[in-house]
């Protein structure tokens, strides 16, 4: 019996978002299974949320949306959130925006997350 392999990468730390973001990217080939945690630390502003959707791409230079699934993450439901990626291809990183409680991105960029971002791989 083989052990499976896994890593914890942590793709950002203690990372202020406001407006539209992406994270760096991270290859993960060799992983037959992704799951993003998205950790919130500190938020500012008018009930900020962050809308999230994994994005893929063969050489991490070149992207695309994984699925047309949105990842609503509020401080209100909770610090910790989480999800799968799932059929991915070599390289995975998060676009994103941070929006306020009419759901727009502030002009001011008065809607602020402090976030830490880990992408969980399996072998």
């Amino acid at each position: 019996m083989n052990m499976r392999q896994s890593l914890t990468a942590v793709i950002e730390r203690n990372t202020t978002l406001t407006g539209e973001f992406t994270t760096e990217p991270y290859e993960a080939a060799w992983a037959g299974e992704a799951r993003w945690f998205v950790r919130v630390l500190d938020a500012a502003g008018r009930s900020p949320r962050l809308v999230a959707r994994t994005q893929i791409s063969p050489d991490g230079l070149h992207w695309c949306d994984l699925d047309e699934t949105d990842q609503s993450i509020s401080p209100a439901d909770g610090p910790v959130h989480s999800w799968p990626a799932t059929g991915f291809g070599g390289w995975l990183r998060l676009r994103g925006t941070v929006v306020d409680e009419a759901a727009d991105p502030a002009p001011d960029e008065s809607a602020r997350l402090k976030v830490l971002i880990y992408l969980a791989l399996k072998a």
